[in-house]
């Protein structure tokens, strides 16, 4: 028995089409905000290592520590702790400069207008034109 052909009719196209465009589809980004690091698009702010993405802050807590506390954070963090404490907490300190660098917006260099460039960037500048 041979199969039954079936013909769409253009009514029927126009109907799926309309119901396809009114349909708004959601990508659950927060909008302006660039990630920079994998955990970022996942969602994390990055507090979540340091306990704070405050500078102040994480030195009050370091001030606090003792020696062995803070050999331990480091060995934590994934630094070899040293025996000297104000090497090692200086060491703590740039890594967690580091590690808010990673988790702060970078400045957009590409929006420099020109009326910021003095005559002489912009005469260079225009050269490779």
């Amino acid at each position: 028995m041979p199969r039954k052909k079936v013909n769409k009719t253009k009514a029927s196209e126009k109907r799926a089409k309309k119901k396809i465009d009114n349909l708004s589809q959601t990508h659950g980004k927060e909008e302006g905000v660039v990630p920079t690091t994998l955990e970022q698009i996942w969602g994390g702010d990055g507090s979540d290592k340091y306990k704070t993405l405050d500078e102040d802050e994480y030195s009050k807590t370091l001030n606090s520590m003792g020696k062995s506390d803070l050999q331990a954070h480091a060995s934590k963090i994934g630094l070899i702790p040293i025996d000297d404490r104000t090497q090692l907490s200086t060491r703590l300190l740039r890594e967690f400069r580091k590690h808010v660098a990673r988790y702060q917006p970078s400045a957009n260099r590409a929006n420099v207008s020109k009326a910021q460039l003095d005559e002489e960037s912009i005469r260079i500048l225009s050269e490779g034109k």
